[in-house]
């Protein structure tokens, strides 16, 4: 599931492909970095920074370009690992005290590095064990170093901090009824910690939560030996794969971790209130045959180990935090929702485990590719639970019959419009959900069953805890179909109208279309690297034959009650 996004653009209709963006051999953006002047002048400042004496010719916010996020990520640098230190209260309503350790490769000269970080105070900077200047502009943090930075060195950035959880409900620390946890999709990791915050730039992360003894602390990955200190607790967590900035999470409260085993041993641990375990334990107890059904479709689990998090606040979506997804326990708790529903949201959070959290979007642009697969396996899934009352062809024709009133509302899947000013949530729209599976249905009509299920199995293999964009897939579905589909996916992700349906020349729109052209800023070319689409979306607005639930993009079913508290 998505949270709105936060910065206000810039340009948002600047595409982001108007410029090639350089990639090293793994795929990973290289960052090209920005000169503070001309080289006498860097060379002299370089010299002056040694002696702790040199301010930056240019200071501001940076910005990876990002179509939907233009100052979004920074330039310069490489993050390979982050270890972040969280002391927390006990108190939700109070700034924690935090330290956050950066590991980065310099990909460029650099005589300062610009971090995304908002809603917290900077205490001190060191890099490389000296200290550094700090200053905020907007929602970057622009550090000078006191020595200059070559191409190819690494650096280490040590930032004394807090962590503010009394925001505004714009993503970052989400305060639960006894304690925290974080909901940092798309562009919010940076309210909680400082970092890179772009999903293109993926890194190890290591978590330490002080708290009090009577709580229970829980992150992304794996836990290491807790130790114990005068009435307060530390935990430890480290990922094994990986991870985007907006994956990570951190939960603290009064919880019981709940432990099994899933396929071939793997550790699913889930997070739940413990006054609530009991009841929620039939939910719980799924998990291991939904990843076995899902390995079943697209091959093994991608991560070191899984779970739910099952959090006492009222949310409005459901996210796939990397190894342990974000879930409201008011949708295992309502009377109002059938349990295939309840089980088919839990499968597409699952599914974003291998697409978005393990192959993640290279840009915003190309979140179509989570969602769409996200959903896909939903609605198989859903098709099975409900015993056929809520088939597969039924909901793609549904969506086929609203995807022209979708792309007029929001663009097509891969080049979708920029939030309204103040409705961040307007990036996830049903157009990323159903209407995008709606292409995927679209290409297995195409190309047939047996190449789609090959083009799946591969896409997740090939770009295992990497990061891939829309001509990455364009260029595989080519492959494995051996025809070229760049016209065929140029018009389904591209187009104002919905190119008819191969197999079903019956299937009509009901919903107006889109004036013609493009939207601005929108990409016409397919190509690699240059021509892959601009989109982004939500999780959540999916519209079904019945009442509209966001859990995930899922529809709520017919006669159902949509989940309380999930945005339309």
């Amino acid at each position: 599931m998505s949270l709105p996004p936060r910065r206000p653009s810039g340009d948002p209709d600047r595409p982001v492909l108007a410029r090639a963006l350089p990639r090293d051999p793994s795929g990973r953006l290289r960052r090209t970095g920005r000169r503070t002047g001309r080289r006498a002048a860097a060379l002299g400042l370089a010299a002056l920074a040694t002696l702790g004496m040199a301010e930056p010719m240019s200071l501001g916010p940076q910005g990876l370009g990002d179509r939907l996020f233009p100052l979004l990520g920074n330039t310069g640098y490489d993050v390979t690992s982050y270890d972040v230190s969280l002391d927390y209260s006990g108190h939700n309503d109070r700034p924690l005290n935090a330290t956050t350790v950066i590991t980065a490769r310099a990909t460029a000269e650099l005589d300062h590095v610009n971090l995304d970080f908002a809603r917290g105070t900077v205490r001190s900077v060191k890099i490389g064990g000296l200290p550094a200047v700090h200053q905020q502009h907007g929602e970057d943090l622009v550090l000078t170093p006191a020595f200059h930075v070559s191409s190819g060195q690494e650096v280490k950035i040590a930032i004394e901090h807090t962590s503010e959880p009394r925001g505004k409900g714009d993503g970052g620390w989400l305060r639960t009824s006894d304690g925290l946890a974080m909901a940092n999709q798309a562009d919010a990791a940076h309210r909680v910690f400082p970092c890179n915050d772009h999903p293109s730039d993926k890194a190890l992360f290591t978590f330490h939560i002080t708290a009090p003894q009577e709580l229970t602390a829980v992150a992304n990955g794996l836990p290491l030996s807790p130790g114990a200190r005068a009435g307060r607790r530390t935990w430890t967590y480290r990922t094994t794969h990986p991870m985007a900035t907006e994956l990570a999470q951190v939960s603290i409260g009064k919880s019981s971790v709940v432990l099994r085993h899933g396929p071939h041993g793997l550790p699913v641990r889930d997070v739940v209130p413990t006054a609530h375990r009991r009841a929620l334990e039939p939910w719980l107890a799924k998990t291991p045959a939904q990843i076995a059904w899902m390995e079943r479709k697209v091959g093994p689990f991608p991560f070191e180990a899984y779970g739910v998090l099952i959090a006492s606040a009222r949310t409005g979506f459901e996210l796939e935090t990397q190894t342990l997804s974000l879930f409201e326990k008011a949708m295992f708790t309502t009377d109002r929702l059938p349990a295939w529903y309840v089980e088919s949201v839990m499968l597409h959070e699952l599914a974003h485990q291998w697409f978005g959290d393990s192959v993640s979007p290279r840009r915003w642009s190309d979140v179509w590719l989570n969602e769409a697969h996200a959903t896909w396996y939903e609605a198989l899934y859903a098709q099975e639970r409900s015993n056929g009352r809520a088939t597969l062809e039924a909901r793609m024709r549904h969506a086929y019959q609203e995807s022209d009133g979708w792309r007029a509302e929001g663009g097509p899947p891969a080049a979708p419009k920029a939030p309204s000013a103040g409705q961040k949530i307007g990036i996830f729209r049903p157009i990323v959900y159903d209407g995008s599976a709606l292409v995927l249905y679209a290409l297995r009509q195409r190309i047939g069953t047996a190449a789609f299920d090959r083009l799946e199995r591969t896409w997740v293999e090939r770009h295992r805890d990497g990061v891939a964009d829309t001509a990455d897939f364009v260029q595989l579905s080519s492959q494995v179909a051996g025809q070229d589909l760049t016209v065929f996916f140029q018009d389904w992700l591209y187009g104002d109208r919905t190119p008819p349906m191969p197999g079903h020349p019956e299937w009509l729109h009901t919903r107006p279309a889109a004036k013609p052209g493009h939207p601005k800023g929108a990409v016409a070319k397919l190509g690699h690297p240059k021509g892959a689409g601009a989109g982004l979306g939500p999780k959540g607005a999916a519209v079904g034959p019945g009442p509209t639930g966001a859990a995930g993009g899922t529809p709520a079913p017919r006669g159902a009650a949509a989940h309380p508290g999930k945005p339309v």
